[in-house]
């Protein structure tokens, strides 16, 4: 094997854009990772000076394009400042999301992205006709299509010398394929890495040699802060749909989880399962009106292992908590007889050799192929080599020959390994989360983190493959599993809308929840999840999340399973329509399951006179607050189960806040908040009213939004 050459190394950025310009005549197609991948001192170089000509083209390519929040009110700007300086740090904005979203993109400069930060590009022309409607398997080909002909990313870097490695770390989702794509089709493709010392090192299939790219770029400049979304509260609802999910996850199984506060509810309510077990009982059981039947609600004996193309902070709370253990091989046959109970405890054995061989997975004589299987996965000791009819390791010489009694009982007892090796309980293709999950991330122990196998999209997000055997090893690894997506609607027939609005405006993007979806209907054992909240705001007043119809889906109803909203299940897999409907009216919020049962009946998708159930015609949110408040104030259900960057007083501000920007949307409920803080007369403490720029209210208005805001605190 030819290896690697050395990269280009420079360690100014305006040196490496001038390399980029100089190596890429004519325009300059960038792909660039989603989410904190993304290189974004580089890219604002190599975005300025190509702004300040119009003689080269520049589209940018990528996904998931993240800016520090700013308010939309002077009231929320004020409150934000402090706070984004305090967790964002030096976290440097994206010069092309401050003009997308300015509406000043130039015209030879344009931003074509495949998933957007959920509902920031409502109405954002430029962004909703620069989107690409895609399956996250799809995006490397897409990547291509589109003419990219440089790739940069965000690096990790460690050692020096001939033992310098780099990590793709957060992002080896599509960077190898992409790579692979290009070299099979002789396309020329300019790979920049920068490092950016503050990216966890991750190892396994993240590491790479300096090697794998053209160009890499150790300006200290190009090191910054992490984009860091501080947790969110976890509500009454999003508990409440985290314990169902929680009860559909079983042991020993396979799990796929999610970002943001329905991410940390399941978390939550696993480890909750797992370490209060006669209490999380009590729980599920206020809230299933028809008992537990079909509910998990033992401990994890077995352990989980995470499959995500997300790895997100709720993943390592589960590793950390011992839940997320159940380690998988990178081999299908040895994965295949652990799965049957033949490597208990993955305890290496005299056993273990003969039942590899009764699978025809070894030889007898073993080839040099079988040493390297078996001195990678600890069976036998790494290194031994074969001469003529022996087996040699150093001084050592033994008969290679385990059909032979006391050829195979001489091999065991000097070569036999104790444990198998190169486990891992955690794939992911991407991770984005707290300030806190980075730094643990950064210090956790190296075998500790050799568990962590951060890979390639294609492998996490589909069953087949480009490599002989690839679906048998994913299928043994991927046994009783449970994919968990969010959702924003449900169709009564169970059709999903997850990414857009009926008028075609895109909210997110399709990501890789159609692949997961998929993956768990052509897996034996496996369940498609999809959570939302039964109900939802909008500008029209309170909507049901589970509506009739809607002029857009995201998973279509052929592809409809296990759907859970605060209210409880619906299994609608192998379901007639009518009972589809029956199912989902049950989980629907009681304020709108009348009009829900009439336009199923008008459409004659249900008989005349069904009714709900009465055990499912009490779904409302003060029915769901009495089961789970004494919960909450027991300790089980805490708001931030995995705490916040926000102080005590920020997070009563934003109480406040919340309240007063919902009232704002309803008139009604706006002068009736005026009304009581004008006739309570209170004041808030001089430091709040500091911190919202009110101390030295003297206009009407702002005087007003004082009176209103202590109203509400």
């Amino acid at each position: 094997m030819t290896p690697p050459a050395a990269p280009l190394v420079l360690d100014d950025l305006d040196r490496a854009v001038d390399a980029v310009l100089e190596r890429v005549p004519g325009d300059i197609v960038l792909g660039i990772p989603l989410g904190i991948g993304k290189p974004n001192p580089f890219v604002n170089a190599l975005y300025r000076r190509l702004k300040a000509q119009d003689t080269r083209r520049l589209r940018i390519v990528t996904a998931l394009s993240l800016e520090k929040p700013v308010g939309k009110s002077e009231l929320e700007r004020h409150f934000l400042a402090p706070l984004v300086e305090r967790v964002f740090g030096d976290y440097p904005d994206l010069d092309y999301v401050k003009d997308c979203r300015a509406g000043t993109l130039p015209a030879h400069i344009e931003v074509r992205e495949f998933f957007l930060k959920t509902g920031d590009y409502l109405g954002n022309a430029a962004a909703q006709q620069g989107y690409i409607s895609t399956n996250y398997t799809f995006v490397a080909r897409d990547m291509a299509l589109q003419g990219m002909n440089v790739l940069a990313q965000a690096v990790a870097s460690e050692g020096q010398g001939e033992d310098w490695r780099l990590s793709l770390s957060s992002n080896p989702d599509l960077s190898f394929e992409i790579a692979e794509r290009y070299t099979a089709q002789g396309l020329p493709l300019l790979k920049v890495a920068v490092v950016n010392q503050r990216m966890p090192f991750m190892p396994n299939h993240a590491e790479v040699a300096p090697g794998f790219f053209d160009l890499v770029v150790t300006d200290p400049r190009a090191s910054h802060e992490l984009f860091a979304p501080p947790n969110g509260k976890v509500s009454t609802a999003d508990y409440a749909i985290g314990l169902h999910a929680s009860s559909l996850v079983r042991d020993g199984g396979t799990l796929q989880i999610g970002i943001g506060s329905l991410g940390d509810a399941i978390a939550q309510a696993l480890v909750l399962r797992d370490r209060q077990g006669a209490d999380y009982r009590r729980i599920l059981e206020t809230l299933c009106p028809d008992g537990l039947a079909g509910r998990e609600t033992g401990r994890f004996d077995q352990g989980l292992y995470g499959c995500s193309e997300m790895f997100v902070n709720g993943f390592l709370q589960l590793i950390e908590a011992g839940i997320v253990r159940r380690e998988v091989f990178d081999d299908a046959v040895l994965q295949e007889l652990i799965n049957a109970g033949r490597i208990p405890d993955l305890a290496v054995t005299p056993d273990t050799l003969r039942a590899l061989q009764a699978a025809e997975r070894i030889d007898s004589p073993l080839r040099q192929r079988d040493l390297d299987f078996l001195g990678r996965f600890g069976i036998l000791k790494a290194g031994l080599r074969r001469d003529g009819q022996e087996l040699v390791d150093g001084d050592i010489r033994l008969r290679n020959d385990l059909d032979d009694a006391e050829a195979f009982q001489a091999i065991c007892a000097a070569w036999l390994g104790t444990r198998l090796a190169h486990g891992v309980f955690m794939t992911g293709g991407f991770f984005l989360g707290p300030g806190d999950f980075y730094e643990r991330l950064r210090h956790l122990p190296r075998s500790r983190l050799a568990k962590i196998d951060m890979t390639r999209i294609d492998f996490i997000n589909q069953l087949y493959g480009q490599h002989r055997g690839e679906m048998e090893l994913k299928r043994a690894q991927r046994r009783q599993a449970s994919f968990i997506n969010t959702t924003m609607m449900v169709t009564l027939l169970g059709a999903a809308v997850s990414d857009g609005l009926e008028s075609g405006q895109v909210v997110s993007g399709v990501g890789g929840q159609y692949n997961f979806v998929a993956m768990a209907h052509a897996l034996p054992d496996a369940r498609s999840i999809l959570m939302l909240r039964a109900t939802h705001e909008h500008p029209d007043g309170l909507k049901s999340s589970i509506v009739w119809s809607y002029g857009h889906a995201t998973i279509p109803r052929h592809l409809r399973d296990i759907v859970i909203t605060e209210y409880g299940v619906a299994d609608l897999r192998g379901q007639s329509d009518g009972e589809v409907v029956k199912r989902l009216i049950c989980i629907a919020d009681a304020r709108f399951q009348d009009e829900l049962v009439l336009a199923a009946q008008s459409h004659g998708k249900l008989e005349a006179g069904w009714q709900v159930p009465e055990a499912h015609r009490h779904n409302l949110p003060a029915t769901l607050d009495q089961r789970l408040h004494p919960w909450s104030e027991a300790g089980a259900l805490p708001d931030f189960p995995f705490g916040t960057d926000l102080t005590p007083d920020e997070l009563h501000i934003v109480r406040a806040l919340k309240r007063l920007k919902k009232a704002t949307e309803h008139p009604v409920e706006l002068v009736m908040l005026a009304l009581k803080a004008l006739w309570e007369n209170r004041e808030a403490p001089p430091a709040y009213l500091q911190r919202l720029g009110l101390d030295e209210a003297t206009d009407f208005k702002r005087l007003f939004i004082r009176k209103l805001f202590a109203g509400n605190l």
